[in-house]
């Protein structure tokens, strides 16, 4: 393919409803576009065509575009949840850039093209409790519903009121409630059925607690703070505290570390059926030894979640495993890293590879949590 054409700033007219031709903002347009700088992988081959939208009307006109055309379309935001594949993507991809926060009272509001984590920066500034603990975490603001993104006791779910999306299937501007986004572990409705909506803003009710954060429910972060679960700190003090104990994980994008060249954690915490944890309980006795508790953690009725991390490391794959140029991370076992010059097929290797390892020693069968693009595990 040759090199990245810039088509910069092009005007693009668009037939009204009667048919006439009028004048859509100017997007940035390139073709033969690499996608691996626009993801925290820094994988995958180009996209055919890749374009950039700041405003919300760019962002629809784009999808209306390729939905009327019969283009594959993929939607980047932050690019921390995606692998592509290294043949990359035979469409339009489009880069979600718009911008906007508005705080008023307790309510906040967020273009989908919001850095998540400067966000939660600036929620904290204003004295607003309710998303300190998913500080960090890298990714724009629109796809923290598609995955209910959530960590250290916190998750979006909680706080979200509303999500605007243009929905493709009616071609119309929507706004879901908390309720209709459906909300689960790492799950929504926008990521069950993938091909309908297009975050575009996203609402929040937090909390004024004078200063103070939300309860501390993750113990990890309680042990850090020196309070008991269910205590409220400064909310700085919070933010800070999950910031560095991402940081010490490599769970916080640096561009020279290359175990936060990654999508953070790779697989999702299993959540077991009483019947499925009893059998793995007895796995873990079998393989480990009497005196081995394996994590358990309450997941609903006749439910448990346990730990994706304590799985890999018992089944063999501890911090820094493997040879090549993709290997776990030397912070944390969940993550696995591209160490600078690892294609995404390379990655896939080493991950089917723990996912087989994890089933042979346990029984439970890994899930990915990143997208995937043009490949599977």
């Amino acid at each position: 393919m040759r090199s990245a054409t810039p088509d910069a700033a092009t005007t693009r007219p668009r037939p009204d409803r009667r048919g006439r031709s009028r004048t859509l903002e100017r997007v940035q347009e390139l073709h033969d576009a690499p996608l691996a700088p626009l993801t925290t992988f820094r994988l995958g081959g180009p996209a055919t065509r890749l374009v950039t939208a700041a405003t919300d009307a760019e962002v629809v006109a784009a999808v209306r575009e390729a939905d009327a055309t019969g283009t594959p379309l993929l939607i980047i935001g932050g690019g921390s949840n995606l692998v592509i594949g290294d043949k990359g993507f035979d469409g339009t991809a489009l880069v979600i850039a718009t911008k906007g926060l508005e705080i008023s009272g307790t309510r906040v509001e967020l273009a989908a093209g919001e850095v998540w984590t400067d966000a939660v920066a600036r929620t904290v500034e204003a004295g607003l409790a309710g998303v300190e603990c998913l500080a960090g975490i890298p990714g724009s603001a629109g796809a923290t519903p598609i995955q209910n993104v959530g960590a250290y006791g916190q998750e979006v779910a909680s706080t979200i009121t509303e999500v605007i999306a243009y929905d493709r299937r009616t071609g119309e501007t929507v706004t879901l409630t908390n309720e209709e986004c459906a909300f689960s572990y790492r799950h929504s409705r926008f990521k069950s059925d993938p091909e309908r909506y297009v975050v575009l803003r996203v609402r929040f009710e937090l909390e004024d607690a004078g200063g103070l954060s939300g309860p501390i429910r993750y113990a990890e972060t309680a042990r850090a703070l020196g309070v008991e679960p269910g205590d409220r700190v400064p909310l700085a003090a919070a933010r800070e505290t999950v910031l560095k104990l991402r940081a010490g994980k490599g769970m916080v994008l640096d561009p020279d570390d290359h175990d936060t060249w990654s999508a953070g954690s790779f697989f999702t915490n299993p959540i077991l059926t009483d019947e499925q944890f009893a059998r793995f309980h007895a796995r873990v006795k079998e393989r480990l030894g009497d005196d081995v508790e394996p994590p358990a953690y309450p997941a609903g009725e006749g439910h448990t979640k346990t730990s994706a991390a304590w799985l890999i490391d018992k089944a063999g794959f501890t911090k820094g495993y493997g040879t090549g140029p993709a290997r776990i991370s030397t912070k944390h076992t969940l993550a696995l890293t591209n160490r600078g010059t690892a294609t995404t097929e390379d990655l896939l290797t080493l991950a089917r590879e723990v996912v087989a390892g994890v089933r042979e020693a346990f029984g439970i069968t890994l899930v990915n949590e990143p997208v995937t693009v043009g490949v599977s595990l």
